[in-house]
């Protein structure tokens, strides 16, 4: 098994998980517990196995978000609901919606947990702050939201590693989305709008990149392409400490699939998206 099984592992993992940020009904929820707005539930929900986190504790681990966006949403939104009523909130809506899509989820969550709990025993914590916070959150006793929660947990070791590897090779939260953007030929507009990024601020970005002939005129050049190879190379090198030593992982995958793929034809998810998921 190479490292190209913990992609694949995330590909299936990000649709359970992101119906917290896209479906109706998780949006719905985030607004009944007093969160105003859909980036203050979105900051929120993510941020609160911090507890009360504050803003640069969420511009830290988020990292390719605008501080100013950060700051619009944290801390006020402890001032309407409190980081333990957010943590029930999001498990028990994504449950619902999960339960709603897929009618056998709770024989997908019977037969996938205790591989997906030992992966996350088995990963390593040090330098990932989002999965040690999610990790370290008490097991819901409902099964599906505990596969939520498992599903959460391990997308947010990788993106911690995804992180650390775009900061050793100095690229900044707006050069991470320049870069995708270059690669893939959505709109500049898009993701500014998605991560509050200002025309200047793309503008200063696009700028550094070029010199360091990593784009041009016409999209990513040669040394751009070989460095976001090695940014998504080396992530998956590092989700895959997850995976390598729990000998039941592959199946689990197979299981997990079609509920993955569920999502994905529901719509609950929109593609394109800001996490640069897709359905395949």
């Amino acid at each position: 098994m190479d490292s190209s099984f913990a992609r694949t592992m995330w590909r299936t993992l990000e649709p359970l998980h992101a119906i917290t940020y896209f479906s109706p009904e998780c949006v719905a929820a985030n607004k009944a517990v007093g969160l105003r707005g859909f980036w203050m539930g979105y900051f929120a929900t993510r941020s609160a196995p911090f507890g009360a986190a504050g803003p640069n504790l969420v511009e830290a681990t988020f990292y390719n978000f605008h501080p100013s966006m950060i700051r619009r949403a944290i801390p006020d939104a402890w001032t309407f609901a409190t980081p333990e009523a957010v943590l029930e909130t999001r498990r028990t809506a994504a449950a619902s919606v999960l339960r709603s899509i897929t009618p056998d989820i709770e024989t997908v969550a019977a037969t996938t947990l205790p591989t997906l709990h030992a992966a996350i025993e088995s990963a390593a914590a040090p330098g990932r702050a989002l999965f040690a916070a999610n990790r370290d959150l008490p097991a819901p006793a409902d099964p599906v939201e505990a596969l939520w929660q498992a599903a959460t947990t391990l997308r947010e070791h990788r993106g911690d590693g995804h992180v650390a590897c775009l900061l050793a090779e100095g690229i900044d939260g707006c050069e991470a989305h320049v870069l995708f953007a270059a690669h893939t030929g959505t709109p500049a507009d898009w993701w500014q709008a998605n991560r509050g990024w200002t025309e200047s601020d793309w503008a200063s970005a696009q700028s550094r990149l070029r010199s360091r002939d990593l784009i041009s005129d016409t999209g990513l050049t040669d040394a751009g392409r070989e460095l976001r190879a090695h940014i998504e190379s080396r992530t998956d090198a590092l989700a895959m400490t997850a995976y390598e030593s729990v000998p039941a992982i592959a199946d689990a995958l197979a299981v997990l699939t079609p509920a993955a793929k569920a999502v994905a034809r529901s719509g609950a998810v929109p593609y394109p998206n800001p996490m640069g998921a897709d359905p395949a």
